[in-house]
């Protein structure tokens, strides 16, 4: 649903000012004329998220005294409204967080396989992975996890969830104004929702969206004033559950009531190791993103990567080995440990890591037919979204959710107004059959009821003498593990700036296919010189979007938004 506005969007400046607008809204979030602000700095707490209005709802909540946690919240149900491709309600994600007592946090709200799927659900008569149907409409969408763990999250907040969720609603309501990427984004996806979709949505309209349009979403305004009125039960009870579940009937989905009400979010042990003095907190299986970070940092640990040089071809190629070595371990050992025993002990022992890059040629590249998992003791469009928070008192919070492919499975449950996600897809639906960004695997991550699909979200804090020192996270698929291991090497190995972090170009390796995917920007020579090692090169478009907090020594808080979208860092 649109409304006009009088001035067009731009990307720098949005919009000057009408009062009959502004009069709408009593909290002091503008949804029609706002900014983005690439790099702030401030002394009390910083947000930083795919959206200028996420990012400030987080802000105005540590405004109102709110601690990290509080504006994770609130940061989250604002993209859910404001970023529909990747923030969500119909999804789930993973949150790290380390708090000013010392407590550290990993909550595990991945999506759940229904109680009635099977893992040959998607191969047809003939043995031939379905992954349209995977990937694409009703049967691609497992049990959402996010409001679940909002409310698990909740219980370390300072706020009411009534504070938190109420600048969403409103956003939801009365609607905000899109970007001209938000228009292009919603104009791709129309024949999708032709097609996957039962009943009208707010997104689907015959004329084409514009930047300068106002994205009203009543429906999903509804629902998330059932969620303040009730809790978790105003999501998985009620009246959201029965159109979550009418709209699976309609669609030949199988989500079901028992299926909704059954799901709880986890508390886990958070993925902790040490990397060269500096602790690093990140999240445990069923993502993938913890263990990969940890065994990439410490392949690369004992060699002065340093003064290889920053995208140097001996550095890349390094970091290209070490990618390699840790993506074929997670086609063969990595998922749900409720339901599979990952040998993470083993895949981290320190014999185990150097052994595995004992056949490491500098000056030559390895093959990955050649290069399989290591013997160990025992046997995700790129539509994710990160934020990243800090406060004043010393609490770091680092979350990413995801819908898995962009808008998910482009089903939007009719009446409720959010989109499902198409996380089923992360199963490994046969063995050795690519999901849709290519990563393979076997029996650790084959469908059963109830289990957690594997994931490769990598939500992460670095710790310096015991202090949140830098927090961060990317969307990205397969490539999250891998842009985060770059971010942190690019600071602590490199000493970049927290900008240049971000921002310069990243790379990727991940086992199979056998290949190298660089930005278009990545420096030429490098390249060439890779290629010259036996490297295949291939260029793409724009790997993850980090965002990132690092504490400077005079205790401020630089925030730094990613170029390679709409994001945007708020602080005060």
């Amino acid at each position: 649903m649109i409304r006009p506005v009088l001035v067009l969007l731009t990307m720098s400046t949005l919009l000057a000012c009408h009062s009959s607008r502004k009069a709408v809204a009593p909290n002091p979030i503008d949804p029609y004329h706002y900014s983005i602000e690439k790099t702030v700095t401030g002394h009390k707490g910083a947000v930083v998220s795919a959206h200028p209005l996420a990012s400030e709802a987080g802000v105005l909540v540590l405004k109102k005294g709110g601690n990290a946690v509080d504006a994770a919240i609130a940061t989250q149900l604002a993209l859910a409204v404001v970023y529909p491709g990747a923030g969500n309600l119909g999804g789930g994600g993973f949150l790290v967080a380390h708090l000013q007592n010392g407590k550290e946090l990993a909550i595990d709200y991945r999506e759940m396989a229904p109680a009635t799927s099977s893992r040959e659900m998607y191969i047809d008569k003939d043995g031939k992975a379905r992954t349209d149907l995977s990937q694409d409409g009703h049967l691609a969408s497992g049990v959402p996890g996010t409001v679940a763990g909002l409310f698990e999250a909740a219980r370390y907040s300072k706020l009411s969830f009534k504070e938190l969720i109420d600048p969403a609603i409103e956003l939801a309501e009365k609607g905000f104004v899109i970007s001209e990427r938000e228009a292009r984004s919603l104009n791709g996806i129309q024949q999708d929702l032709q097609q996957f979709n039962t009943r009208p949505n707010a997104f689907q309209q015959k004329d084409k969206w514009k930047a300068g349009d106002t994205l009203v979403q009543k429906d999903l305004a509804a629902t998330l004033r059932r969620i303040r009125e009730k809790g978790a039960a105003g999501f998985y009870e009620g009246e959201t559950a029965r159109l979550i579940v009418e709209e699976m009937q309609r669609g030949k989905g199988i989500i079901s009531y028992a299926d909704l009400k059954n799901y709880a979010a986890r508390s886990r042990q958070p993925h902790r190791f040490d990397y060269k003095g500096y602790a690093v907190i990140s999240m445990p299986m069923p993502s993938s993103g913890g263990l990969l970070l940890h065994q990439m940092l410490k392949m690369i640990e004992g060699r002065d990567i340093a003064s290889m040089g920053f995208h140097s071809p001996q550095a890349v190629q390094l970091m290209i080995e070490a990618e390699r070595r840790a993506y074929a371990d997670r086609a063969e050992y990595m998922g749900d440990m409720d339901f599979y025993k990952v040998p993470v002990a083993a895949l981290t022992d320190q014999k185990y890591i150097t052994d595995r890059m004992k056949d490491f040629t500098p000056g030559k590249a390895s093959d990955s037919k050649v290069i399989g998992p290591g013997k160990a003791a025992a046997k995700e469009s790129e539509e994710t979204t990160h934020l990243s928070v800090i406060d004043g008192d010393g609490n770091a919070v680092a979350v990413t959710t995801t819908l898995n492919g962009g808008y998910g499975s482009r089903v939007v449950v009719g009446g409720a107004g959010f989109f499902l996600n198409n996380e089923m897809d992360d199963f490994s639906i046969k063995p050795g059959v690519p999901n849709m960004y290519g990563a393979v695997g076997g029996e650790a991550n084959a469908i059963a009821p109830g289990k957690r699909m594997l994931s490769s979200m990598t939500p992460t804090i670095v710790l310096q003498n015991g202090k949140p020192y830098i927090v961060t996270g990317t969307p990205g698929g397969t490539t999250i593990p891998t842009s985060v291991f770059q971010t942190i090497v690019n600071i602590l190995d490199f000493g970049l700036s927290a900008k240049d972090a971000v921002d310069k170009a990243k790379f990727h390796h991940q086992w199979l296919p056998d290949a190298v995917f660089v930005e278009k920007d990545f420096p030429a020579a490098t390249q060439e010189a890779l290629r010259k090692m036996g490297y295949k090169i291939d260029s793409r478009g724009d790997i993850g979007r980090v965002e990132l907090i690092r504490v400077l020594p005079d205790g401020k808080f630089e925030a730094v938004a990613d170029k390679r979208g709409d994001d945007s860092a708020s602080g005060w």
